[in-house]
């Protein structure tokens, strides 16, 4: 039986290496319905990539609206159907269904499910040294719930009347009211029940991340030597389960609103002349609890991605990531201020002046942590000797994106100047470069790297820089051009700007934009070759590719159920011991005790232990090492 042993500065649970050993199960039980962590990692992995294509395409369709606003789209009524006008043109309101579900694929559904779903899942266990997930079954249903959120929404794509249109964001009265337009009647109930599911998902998943973080690291696996991916999903859990509740009540009452009458967020409602007995509720409500949710959204998905880059850079420049205290500090201080900064998502909608300033201030401050962040990816990275995968230059992506996409964000958390951007593409141009290109960046570069250790095959290099170089050029292309037009006040969300004059001016870059974007999308079909045919055909990996110091690279090259033959691994050191004096490799595994060091190096590593037992700090020390 598992045993409790208590050790200093941390409570562990270690196994005798016999009770979760692998137990040959039938194809249902081993690839469908597996307890196993790291096959529910891949069914992630699977789904949220085929959702990636599918909100990718629908990206590439609304601007060939916007791009090509003149030409015809009659080739694709093979395809779109009615949705195509008789004059070649795609229909105005699903162009706003196309948005709508662009904007929730790709938030939820790939950047929360595809990126965390994956990667908590798959290197919890592994990285703090556990058999498996705290609970295989609540692991199980946490991904059956999230199939059949995208069942529920996959569905509502080949409804008659359209899938939701009211926004990604789903705004009352347009959302509350099913004779508002198509979009607004089976589709958002449709969408409302999708939610639900995903939420319900999450929930579970982040109560299992937590209780294995806390309850399951093996011997000597204290807080303070857990790599950072670690910390970084495990604040991501907290943030989900304080956040994902408030919007599961705007999504309910939603629906009361809609099919039983009452009036959580409709007031003095007229349509067509004709006025609703609604009364007494307020929009302003929904956009609340939808924000409430929303901005921890963005480090929902943008911290996951923040801890892999951590994990890559510090592996591929063989160096300790600089300032490893600091860094958690920053992710827990991310965490805290998320909660409190939502408002700075409604300065357009009156609220007082004085609030509005509060909410300025807060939204400034949390660039303090996400400076530091950047200052101590770049001070890990000077002097590295600096390996070039195709992981390391997503991971570079990733901290390019977030530094060019959080200096506007400075613009649009000023009260003052966002009620000037705010229904512009500059904030298209924000949101996108920081959180969604970030974050996706974050999710391709973990792939490449721990490809490996999922499949146990590599992924071809060569492909994988052919993918990186159209993507990253692709993305700046399609995104840095629209601060421009967006600070000339070119409005978002329009199906159409042909009848604006003061527009005329920016049809060559919204056609650059446009060409950009299927660029980008095409470079993706590159990495889905790459990733299907290395699982197959790829070149056997080795069982640690990287020389990395985790503990997951310490598992056999195809681990069962159970992850390690045998005992456990024990933990003696933080996961960051690259390129030590003295040490005969320019790195050390996290298994390897301070005893087995060479002498010269012994009593470095003495004062390594008494800094560690003395103020539980793991952090890399004065000199570098």
């Amino acid at each position: 039986m598992a045993t409790t042993t208590i050790q200093p500065q941390t409570t562990v649970h270690h196994d005798d290496g016999h009770e979760h050993e692998h137990h040959e199960g039938n194809f249902w039980t081993t690839y469908v319905f597996s307890q196993d962590h790291k096959t529910i990692a891949k069914q992630f992995l699977i789904t949220g990539m085929a959702w990636a294509l599918i909100g990718g395409l629908f990206s590439v369709i609304f601007r060939l609206q916007l791009g090509f606003p003149e030409a015809t789209l009659e080739w694709l009524r093979p395809v779109l159907g009615g949705w195509i006008t008789p004059e070649g043109k795609l229909d105005p309101e699903f162009y706003l269904s196309l948005v709508t579900m662009h904007g929730t694929i790709m938030v939820f559904f790939v950047l929360t499910a595809g990126l965390s779903g994956t990667f908590s899942n798959f290197l919890i266990p592994l990285q703090v040294g556990a058999r498996d997930m705290a609970s295989g079954f609540m692991n199980m249903l946490s991904y059956w719930f999230f199939f059949l959120s995208s069942a529920v929404m996959f569905v509502s794509l080949f409804l008659s009347t359209g899938p939701a249109s009211g926004g990604w964001t789903v705004y009352p009265p347009l959302s509350a009211l099913p004779q508002a337009i198509q979009g607004s009647g089976l589709g958002m109930t449709l969408w409302l029940v999708s939610m639900a599911l995903f939420i319900v998902s999450t929930l579970l998943g982040g109560i299992n991340y937590i209780t294995t973080v806390i309850n399951m690291r093996t011997n000597g696996m204290s807080f303070t030597k857990m790599p950072l991916t670690i910390w970084a999903f495990f604040f991501t859990a907290i943030i989900g389960l304080l956040s994902f509740p408030v919007l599961f009540s705007a999504a309910l009452l939603l629906i009361f609103d809609r099919s039983f009458g009452t009036s959580f967020f409709l007031s003095d409602i007229y349509i067509a002349g004709e006025a609703l007995s609604n009364v007494g509720g307020s929009p302003i409500l929904f956009q609340h609890l939808f924000w409430f949710l929303g901005h921890p959204e963005v480090y929902i998905v943008l911290l996951p991605a923040l801890g892999i880059t951590s994990e890559i850079i510090a592996t591929n420049s063989r160096k300790p990531i600089f300032g490893y205290k600091a860094m958690v500090g920053s992710m827990m201080f991310i965490a805290i201020l998320s909660f409190i900064v939502w408002a700075h998502h409604m300065f357009v909608t009156g609220m007082n002046p004085f609030l509005g300033s509060i909410f300025t201030i807060l939204t400034l401050i949390i660039a303090v942590p996400s400076a530091v962040k950047i200052f101590n990816y770049v001070t890990t990275l000077w002097g590295g000797n600096i390996r070039f995968t195709p992981a390391m230059l997503f991971s570079l992506g990733l901290v390019s994106f977030f530094l060019t996409g959080g200096i506007t964000g400075l613009f649009l958390g000023n009260s003052a100047v966002d009620i000037q951007l705010h229904d512009t593409y500059f904030v298209v141009a924000h949101f996108h470069l920081v959180m969604g290109s970030a974050s996706f960046f974050g999710m391709i570069a973990g792939v490449y790297h721990w490809f490996p250790k999922m499949f146990g095959r590599m992924m071809d290099d060569r492909l994988g820089y052919i993918h990186f170089w159209m993507t990253f050029v692709g993305v700046y292309l399609v995104f840095f051009p629209m601060h421009y037009i967006g600070i000339a006040g070119f409005p978002r969300r329009y199906y159409s700007w042909t009848n604006f004059e003061t527009f005329s001016g920016w049809t060559d870059l919204n056609m650059l934009v446009s060409i950009a974007a299927i660029l980008t999308l095409s470079a993706q079909f590159i990495f889905m070759f790459n990733f299907i045919y290395s699982i197959f055909r790829g070149k056997l990996a080795p069982a640690n590719p990287w020389n990395s110091t985790t503990l997951e690279w310490t598992t056999p090259r195809f681990p069962q159920h159970g992850n390690w033959p045998g005992e456990i691994p024990t933990v003696y050191r933080w996961p960051y011991d690259y390129s030590k004096p003295g040490a005969k490799e320019d790195f050390i595994p996290q298994t390897v005790p301070y005893s087995e060091t060479p002498e010269s190096n012994l009593k470095h590593e003495n004062d390594l232990i008494k800094l560690e037992m003395g103020s539980g700090s793991g952090v890399v020390t004065g000199n570098g090492h």
